[in-house]
């Protein structure tokens, strides 16, 4: 009922999910071993017990990471191509998830083109039994066999409006038996609903109502063991989502601005420490290589450290190769009004701070790279806000602004491939920042690091 999906229907989809992903492995093999499609030049290839161990990590993972990226929510108003998204973002994980089994597990991928034919077929079946699944589910609806009996109670208005606020299908979803003005009418009407109707759920909506008749309302649902759901238009808010959590013995309603699903979350932070990790193996010689020619051409230690806000602003040491003279800090002054940024943060074109080959290392974004060992040691990600000086942060004259530390600072974010210095408002950075922590997700983060590439290589907006 309203975008909530039964938890036993949810687990028998993420069963019927992994068969029909085990069947679109299965079919993959078949057609690749029959010779039916060859793309990596083997004629032959193993049978399919070599490849049962993929299969192994594709059944219990891949509905997992479905479920993760929101694939089994409101699946009536989701569009197909929200759909294919979340498949498509979801199957990358899977790959990396494949990829990390073969690299640290030593394991062997007899063909290729197996996984190939897989990546095709999977978005089609899974596709396919979400339109089947959406189909049964509006025969139900639009037969009567599904709509919900409810009670609807509280103040008038603020009834109307979460009605207004339904879909066409999620009011079909429903039948409301009821509808009681809990300011002009007394609870014992309230009470004479619940037996009258025999419903299981009643939705109180209200905004400036008493307290003490809402709770008199739960309590009379409570003894009747019949469930509440309560509008939040009480509490207005205009970013943050509110949820429902425990602290000792006492509930909570809680009130989150930044994402909220550990499981995406705890899968960014895996991600980023994996994809640290591989960097800076790979890219140990060229930083040895940087961190020689920024010794010989200046003075001064290789690496600048300097205190960044993180988390919340927290505080941690930030690592970059050093681009400026050592006396840069003391020169600042002397150059601020030639800043070019509006608000805290300095910015300045052909800034005489900066060394020769810093230059080249800025212009490239070499001079990043040793950010690496902060998100390894988990104070930076691979994709969120950038991190400011602590005394910038200082700064802020918008409380606004520091809503850009609730998300664990980043090497790359929107601001790196809409701009980067090009963009001289800080409020324009800002935007970006929040639109980022709005509409996170796994997808917008692998979207950004696919962008960040080109804009890196190319230079665009460094200096």
């Amino acid at each position: 009922m309203l975008a909530q999906r039964d938890e036993i229907n949810l687990q028998l989809l993420k069963v019927c999910d992994a068969a029909v992903l085990g069947l679109a492995f299965w079919l993959a093999h078949f057609l690749r071993y029959h010779q039916m499609i060859v793309l990596d030049g083997l004629v032959e290839i193993a049978s399919f017990p070599s490849f049962v161990w993929m299969l192994a990590v594709i059944v219990p993972f891949a509905p997992f990471l479905l479920e993760t990226q929101g694939f089994y929510n409101h699946p009536l108003e989701k569009t197909a191509w929200r759909s294919m998204q979340i498949i498509t973002t979801a199957g990358v994980w899977l790959f990396v998830i494949i990829g990390a089994a073969v690299i640290f597990l030593r394991l062997e991928v007899p063909s290729r083109s197996v996984l190939i034919v897989f990546a095709l077929l999977a978005p089609c079946f899974l596709m396919l039994r979400e339109q089947l699944e959406i189909a049964a589910h509006l025969r139900r609806i639009r037969s009567g066999k599904s709509g919900e009996c409810i009670i609807l109670a509280g103040e008038p208005a603020c009834i109307d409006n979460l009605m207004s606020n339904l879909t066409e299908i999620q009011k079909l979803e429903i039948s409301v038996v009821d509808r009681i003005d809990l300011t002009s009418r007394p609870i014992t009407d309230f009470v004479n609903s619940l037996h009258e109707h025999s419903v299981g759920r009643v939705v109180l909506a209200f905004k400036s109502m008493e307290f003490s008749t809402v709770q008199r309302a739960i309590s009379a649902c409570e003894i009747e063991g019949v469930d509440v759901w309560v509008s939040t238009e009480f509490i207005p808010t205009t970013v943050a989502k509110p949820t429902f959590s425990a602290m000792g013995t006492r509930n909570m309603l809680v009130f989150q601005t930044k994402p909220s699903s550990r499981w995406s979350l705890f899968i960014k932070n895996l991600a980023d420490r994996m994809g640290a990790l591989m960097g800076l193996i790979l890219l140990s010689p060229l930083l040895l290589l940087v961190a020689l020619a920024v010794r010989l051409t200046s003075q001064g230690p290789v690496i600048f450290r300097q205190k960044r806000a993180g988390l919340h602003g927290s505080p941690f040491e930030m690592w970059k190769f050093r681009t400026m003279h050592v006396d840069a800090e003391q020169q600042k002054a002397e150059l601020e009004a030639f800043n070019e940024m509006t608000g805290p943060v300095f910015k300045m074109q052909d800034d005489p701070r900066v060394t020769a080959i810093g230059r080249f290392l800025r212009r490239t974004s070499i001079d990043e790279f040793p950010q690496l060992i902060n998100v390894l040691r988990g104070e930076m990600s691979l994709v969120g806000p950038r991190p400011l000086p602590v005394y910038e942060v200082e700064k802020f004259e918008d409380p606004v602004h520091r809503r850009r530390l609730s998300m664990k600072p980043g090497l790359t974010c929107l601001w790196q491939i809409q701009g980067r210095s090009k963009i001289v408002n800080f409020s324009d950075w800002v935007r970006m920042d929040l639109e980022y922590i709005d509409n996170w997700s796994l997808f917008l983060d692998a979207y950004i690091i696919l962008r960040t590439i080109p804009t890196v290589l190319a230079g665009i907006g460094a200096r």
